[in-house]
């Protein structure tokens, strides 16, 4: 599958955000601060109480695009991404390519994560097919991902649960 460059790391942004250990409440600052180059330049990292909690509840609706199982249910949990995102796309060449942002460089850091992955997400979506996104099928792995893979058969998050779901079948057939 080929796709833009700056959309393609858009969605992976989306999947990061959805397979965000938010188990900590520092969660949102190490995200933040381990992303930073996808924000404009000085924009302040911190979150509040509630923005925090806004951006858990972003990250849960992009896992909820990928769990969902007909298009219908895409669609409405993708608006529903939408719906909070505030876009404002500027062309730009600040890394000697053009290509787009999808908040103004002014907005608050939550708005330009926000933005950022529901055009993301929705262009992928949109351009390539709701079947690309999925849930990881290793056992006790829940990860979502986007499958770019030609023939859209990717089943595993990464080459690590891959490789160990293999390992698994395998050792399973030799009990046999």
């Amino acid at each position: 599958m080929d796709y833009d460059t700056y959309g393609s790391t858009a969605v992976e942004l989306a999947i990061e955000l959805a397979n965000a250990d938010r188990s900590d409440p520092e969660w949102a600052r190490r995200f933040l601060a381990s992303h930073d180059d996808w924000f404009t330049p000085g924009t302040p990292l911190e979150l509040s109480p509630g923005e925090t909690h806004k951006a858990g509840a972003t990250a849960e609706i992009v896992r909820a695009v990928a769990l969902a199982e007909t298009q219908d249910d895409v669609l409405a949990r993708l608006n529903q991404l939408l719906a909070i995102a505030r876009p404002r796309p500027y062309a730009t060449d600040h890394d000697g390519e053009l290509h787009l942002h999808y908040a103004r460089p002014d907005a608050p850091v939550l708005e330009q994560l926000t933005t950022t992955v529901a055009m993301g997400l929705s262009q992928v979506v949109v351009q390539h097919g709701w079947q690309r996104l999925g849930v990881c099928s290793a056992e006790n792995c829940d990860d979502v991902y986007v499958d770019t893979s030609r023939n859209a058969s990717r089943r595993y998050c990464s080459n690590t649960c891959a490789s160990r779901s293999t390992v698994a079948a395998y050792r399973a057939r030799q009990k046999t």
